[in-house]
């Protein structure tokens, strides 16, 4: 067993972080971290970086990229730094098929369920049509046709938006990660994926994140990790 953070931010490269990787690291081994995933939003780790500051952590850090797309975040693992026409989901399908990697929709439904106007979804921002009022209907986005899977437990989003994501992710037969969205000491490890076997590096994160050899997990921070997901909203609505 793995217990990875697969969603945070440092000063490295995420504007709207405060977390320097030292921190990252001290809170990281107090709560019994394995690895971490440094999807920053501007990308910018490369690997001897990587190495000369987490080679004594203990942990497995690994660098991708957090991706505004024009139907909202996308973390994309496989890649480091921003590649032209990634803009678009299908724009960064195409990346990342090139490069290996995988795609996933980071915290689609945030701000889903809020009343106006503080209601504005991302995932919906360009949609042309009814927005959905059951997890079926959200499914059927055309942005999860690219996804290889879907982030159904976010350290930063509310619990009804995380429970719907995960009915989503069921109906659309995703496994679902987790991460903490983290950017500061506060919440590292949150929510968390939990993967079935070792991850040594990068590729081993992409092979087991494409064989869903995974469950999302939550309250490593508390020191009370367990699966995420217990509970469900499938009736909640709009």
């Amino acid at each position: 067993m793995t217990v990875f953070d697969l969603h945070l931010h440092t000063v490295h490269g995420s504007s709207d972080s405060n977390l320097r990787p030292e921190q990252l690291i001290e809170e990281a081994q107090r709560i019994g971290l394995d690895g971490i995933c440094l999807t920053e939003h501007s990308g910018g780790w490369e690997n001897y970086q990587i190495i000369d500051i987490f080679k004594d952590s203990g942990l497995v850090a690994i660098g991708a990229v957090e991706v505004y797309t024009d139907v909202g975040h996308v973390i994309a693992i496989g890649i480091r730094n921003y590649v032209s026409g990634m803009h678009t989901a299908a724009g960064l399908r195409k990346v990342l098929d090139k490069a290996g990697g995988v795609m996933i929709p980071a915290h689609p439904f945030r701000n889903f369920f809020n009343r106006p106007p503080y209601n504005v979804n991302l995932l919906y921002k360009n949609y042309d049509g009814d927005l959905p009022t059951t997890a079926l209907e959200a499914s059927k986005h055309p942005l999860f046709e690219l996804a290889d899977d879907v982030e159904i437990a976010n350290g930063c989003n509310t619990d009804k938006e995380n429970l719907f994501t995960l009915d989503v992710a069921r109906e659309l037969g995703f496994t679902g990660t987790g991460g903490s969205d983290a950017h500061s000491t506060q919440g590292i490890g949150k929510c968390v994926t939990i993967f079935d076997g070792d991850i040594r590096n990068e590729a081993d994160l992409i092979e087991a994140l494409k064989a869903k050899a995974f469950t999302a997990g939550q309250g490593l921070h508390v020191g009370n990790l367990e699966p995420f997901g217990e509970r469900s909203v499938s009736e909640a609505t709009v």
